[in-house]
């Protein structure tokens, strides 16, 4: 067994002065994916690959002219289908030891670590993260999968002696799988979030169907194919379709006995309301945010700007975990105004596979309409710093291509400040005294993550105490509030931003999918 090292592939890049080898690979990587696109997929159901005529198309949202495949729409009966074979395989899969499970899901890490650049490539023309952001997302997914199995090995398969006063009676705790669990999957981390929760599922000895979201199926399909094949038919299942369909019926199936769901609030909650309507069955979710950071008159604000920055533009503010608010205090507000807005304003924006691009397009026609809403009221309530334009250029007039936005004088209170938008779209509220921005950044139905940015260790450490959120930072200037890495930043919801309180990528996730039972022998 051996000690957990991250994938890290970028900071590796970094740290070995191979950066140009990186981009190098990463350009073969996007001729390779140009010549795969277009393409029809199947469902898998049952260890069968199933093709079909009825299929809705996925393209690319940085140019809707270029088809990136083809999946069925799966009916009711398929998805039925789907969730009676994953309840037959149980008991075989359920069976099967441990040690097993971890080899194939280690072998599986392996196969995705070797594809990596080509899985990368394949992602910004899925979703539109850019070079690096998808490479993070491909990197998280080898990480869970690595992580989760050390976790089944140190933990001997959840299998522990417990002592027992009577010598005549020997005792030991056992966590087994539920049965079958229902992944429903977000659109901006197609591999790692969909993975990484099928992975938990699977490699506990639960079955899975896996329901991918339609705007990004591709990434986790490349998972589901490699993996099927190396397990009993029928304990992975692959679906594809919409929520109304696939979803309702996976939420509303009697043989679904656990859900693991990444999304909004709002679809979140109704699932889980649903789904638990009239029995107590396990629901892990993860539902958003509305995270803050603050920047006090002792910070760096060089860093705070570049931080925060990168925290609410990157990925075009498409994480559950982007930095939408920032708390300022009035002494340094206006020179941090000006430090990140002259930042923001430089920030190159184009097809998320070419090399120097920071922002690719968001996600679809919705997400583009809830922008220019935004803006429009934004200019009726506040004032827009920067940004708040729709990008018509020649080059991007074919995608859902914004400007990253930076809005100040709103009030407090305001729906802007207040609801996860899910765009590239930044509140910048001012501050009089420290305590009062703890109370502001708290003053929130979330609490996934936060940053600050101080030089004063008292704050820091009030911060790190008042905080209501799962995951905080300090000082963090590659990004205040994102990029959390397994084993090291568990990332886990307070609040409604997550149902558990045990996060993804930490040491007491994988339990979620198991309930335990205590076995006694008498002499």
């Amino acid at each position: 067994m051996s000690d957990f090292q991250n994938e890290y592939t970028w900071g590796k890049t970094v740290a070995n002065n191979s950066t140009e080898k990186f981009q190098e690979n990463f350009d073969r990587a996007v001729d390779k994916v140009r010549e795969n696109l277009g393409q029809k997929y199947p469902i898998i159901i049952n260890g069968q690959e199933i093709y079909s005529d009825d299929c809705f198309t996925v393209r690319s949202p940085s140019d809707t002219g270029i088809i990136v495949a083809e999946f069925p729409k799966a009916s009711v009966h398929d998805t039925k289908d789907a969730i009676s074979s994953a309840k037959n395989s149980f008991e075989k899969w359920s069976r099967t030891t441990y040690q097993k499970r971890v080899e194939i899901f280690k072998n599986c890490a392996d196969v995705f670590s070797k594809q990596k650049f080509f899985l990368a490539a394949l992602m910004t023309f899925e979703n539109g993260k850019n070079r690096l952001e998808a490479m993070g997302d491909v990197d998280e997914t080898i990480d869970f999968m690595r992580f989760y199995a050390l976790q089944l090995e140190k933990n001997r398969g959840f299998c522990k002696q417990t002592a027992h006063p009577n010598p005549h009676e020997q005792t030991q705790t056992i966590m087994k799988p539920y049965g079958v669990w229902g992944v429903i999957a977000p659109f901006n981390f197609p591999s790692a979030i969909a993975i990484g929760m099928t992975t938990a599922a699977l490699i506990t000895g639960n079955t899975a169907v896996l329901k991918p979201a339609s705007d990004a199926p591709l990434s986790s399909f490349q998972f589901a194919k490699i993996i099927h094949s190396e397990i009993p038919d029928g304990t992975i299942n692959f679906v594809t379709g919409s929520g109304g369909v696939v979803g309702k019926t996976i939420l509303e199936s009697k043989d679904i006995d656990g859900i693991a769901f990444t999304g909004s609030r709002e679809v979140g909650m109704k699932g889980f309301q649903e789904f638990t309507k009239s029995t107590a069955k396990p629901f892990i979710s993860e539902m958003g945010g509305k995270n803050p950071a603050i920047v006090t008159k002792h910070a760096d604000l060089d860093k705070s700007a570049e931080g925060i920055m990168n925290a609410a533009f990157g990925f075009g503010g498409q994480k559950c975990s982007a930095c939408s608010r920032v708390y300022v205090q009035d002494d340094i507000a206006d020179q941090f105004i000006s430090k990140i807005v002259e930042k923001t304003k430089k920030l190159v924006i184009g097809m998320p596979w070419k090399k120097d691009v920071f922002l690719g397009p968001v996600i679809n026609k919705d997400a583009k309409t809830k922008f220019e809403n935004a803006v429009t009221l934004a200019k009726q309530d506040g004032e827009i710093l920067t940004g708040g334009a729709v990008m018509t250029s020649s080059e991007l007039v074919n995608g859902y291509f914004v400007e990253p936005t930076i809005v100040a004088k709103l009030p407090d209170d305001h729906k802007l400040v207040k609801e996860e938008l899910f765009l590239p779209f930044l509140c910048i509220q001012r501050y009089g005294a420290f305590d009062d921005a703890i109370k502001l950044a708290n003053q929130t139905e979330y609490g996934l993550t936060a940053g600050i940015f101080s030089n004063d260790d008292k704050q820091l450490e009030e911060f790190f105490s008042k905080i209501q959120a799962g995951v905080l930072y300090a000082n963090r200037f590659a990004s205040a509030t994102t990029a959390a890495l397994v084993s090291s930043q568990p990332f886990v919801g307070w609040k409604h931003s997550g149902s558990t309180g045990k996060g993804a990528g930490g040491e007491n996730y994988l339990q979620q999918f198991m309930h335990c039972q205590t076995q006694t022998r008498c002499d």
